[in-house]
C-alpha cells in the first residue's frame, strides 16, 4: 500500500496524505501586503489536487522584514480577512493550510532601509544592512507574537516559523552572519536566542490543539565556520522542549552559493538525522519530484512529509496522477475530478 497516502496526526490535526506543497513566493501582492484573488486561485488549485496541507508563502511580521513590497504580511489586523478567507478556501478544497512567519533580514529588498544581526550583506548585489539594536530585536521577537495571534485569528490549521534559507532568524544562529556581542551574539546559546524567545511565546499564544512547525537550515553550507548539522540537533532538542511539534528541515540560503552537490533528494538525510536523533517529526525537501522518490523516503523513515514545490507549478494535480498509478481511491473535494483520475466509476 502507498505510503504516501497515509494520513499523519499531530495535535488535533489530521492530514490526509504525506505531501505538502512547500512555501514559495509568488510576488503577486501588493504594497498593503493582502491576500488578492491570485493567491486565492494559485492555492486553491494545489488543495484540489489533493497534497494534505498547504503552506503558504513566506508571510512577513513587518513591512521592513517582506522579501519583496509586493509580499503578503501580518503586521496589521486589516490582513487578517483575507488570510482568514484564503485558509477556508484551502480547508473547503480538501486540504489543511500552514502560514509562515517570516522576517527577511538582510535578503529583503525593499524600498528603504533592511536591518540584520550584524552589518553585512548577503551579496555584493544587496545593500549593506544596519546591525539591529538590542531593543529592535526585542521588538521584532514581540512582532513574531503579534502575528502568531493574528494568524490564530485567521484560523490556520498550522504554523510554521521560518528560522532558514537565510533570512533573520537563520542569520542570527549563523555565526557568519551574527557577529553581535549583545546576549544575542557569540555562543551558540546566544546565537539561539531569538528563536527560542518566539516559540517560547509563540507557543503561549497558538492554540494548544493546533501544531507549532518551525523551518530550519541543518548546515548553512556556506564554507569554512558556519553552523552544522550538530548545532542544528542540538538547536531541535531546545525547540522540542519549548513545545514544537514539527521540523522542518532543508539547508543552505544563508549566502547566494551553495557548498554541496544538488541532486533528488539531496536534503533528505538531514532531516532523517534530525528526525532519529531529535524524536520529532519531520519534513524534507529538496529537488524531489517523483513518486517513487517520496514512497522511498517514507519507507525507509527519513522523513514524515515530503514538501514539494517545483513540481506542484508544473502540475497541481501531480497527486492525482500518482493516486491514478498506484490504484489508490482518494477523497476529492470535487468528486467530479473522479471521471479523470482513475480508478473510478465513470460519471453520467
Amino acid at each position: 500500500m502507498s505510503g504516501i497516502f497515509q494520513p499523519l496526526k499531530l495535535r488535533e490535526v489530521t492530514l490526509k496524505n504525506r505531501i505538502v506543497m512547500a512555501p514559495m513566493l509568488m510576488y503577486s501582492g501588493q504594497e498593503d501586503g493582502k491576500v488578492n484573488a491570485l493567491h486565492e486561485a494559485h492555492y486553491a488549485a494545489r488543495a484540489l489536487g489533493g497534497v494534505g496541507l498547504i503552506t503558504t508563502e513566506v508571510v512577513a511580521v513587518h513591512p521592513a522584514g517582506r522579501i519583496s513590497h509586493t509580499d503578503l504580511g501580518l503586521w496589521s489586523d486589516d490582513q487578517i480577512p483575507g488570510l482568514r478567507k484564503l485558509a477556508q478556501l484551502i480547508r473547503t478544497c480538501g486540504a489543511a493550510s500552514c502560514l509562515q512567519l517570516a522576517h527577511a533580514g538582510r535578503k529583503s529588498s525593499t524600498n528603504g532601509k533592511i536591518f540584520a544581526p550584524s552589518a553585512l550583506a548577503h551579496s555584493e548585489k544587496y545593500p549593506q544592512p544596519e546591525a539591529l539594536t538590542t531593543e529592535a530585536v526585542q521588538q521584532i521577537i514581540g512582532w513574531y507574537a503579534q502575528a502568531a495571534e493574528r494568524a490564530s485569528m485567521a484560523d490556520f490549521d498550522c504554523l510554521e516559523i521560518h528560522a532558514a534559507h537565510g533570512y533573520l532568524l537563520h542569520e542570527f544562529l549563523s555565526p557568519l552572519s551574527n557577529h553581535r556581542i549583545d546576549q544575542y551574539g557569540g555562543s551558540d546559546e546566544n546565537r539561539s536566542r531569538p528563536l527560542l524567545e518566539i516559540v517560547r511565546q509563540v507557543r503561549d499564544i497558538w492554540p494548544a490543539e493546533k501544531p507549532l512547525m518551525v523551518r530550519l537550515s541543518a548546515e548553512d553550507k556556506a564554507g569554512p565556520g558556519g553552523n552544522t548539522i550538530e548545532f542544528t540537533v542540538e538547536l531541535c532538542e531546545q525547540l522540542k522542549a519549548l513545545g514544537v511539534d514539527f521540523l522542518s528541515i532543508s539547508a543552505g540560503g544563508l549566502t547566494p552559493t551553495f557548498d554541496g552537490e544538488i541532486v533528488p533528494g539531496y536534503q533528505v538525510g538531514y532531516a532523517e538525522q534530525v528526525k532519529k536523533q531529535v524524536g520529532l517529526p519531520v519534513g524534507c525537501n529538496g529537488s524531489i519530484t517523483s513518486s517513487e522518490l517520496v514512497e522511498s523516503i517514507l519507507h525507509f523513515e527519513q522523513a514524515d512529509l515530503v514538501y514539494m514545490g517545483r513540481e506542484l507549478l508544473r502540475n497541481p494535480f501531480w497527486l492525482l496522477d500518482v493516486a491514478r498509478t498506484t490504484g489508490t481511491e482518494i477523497p476529492l473535494a470535487i468528486p467530479a475530478y473522479a471521471r479523470a483520475t482513475g480508478p473510478y466509476e465513470r460519471g453520467h
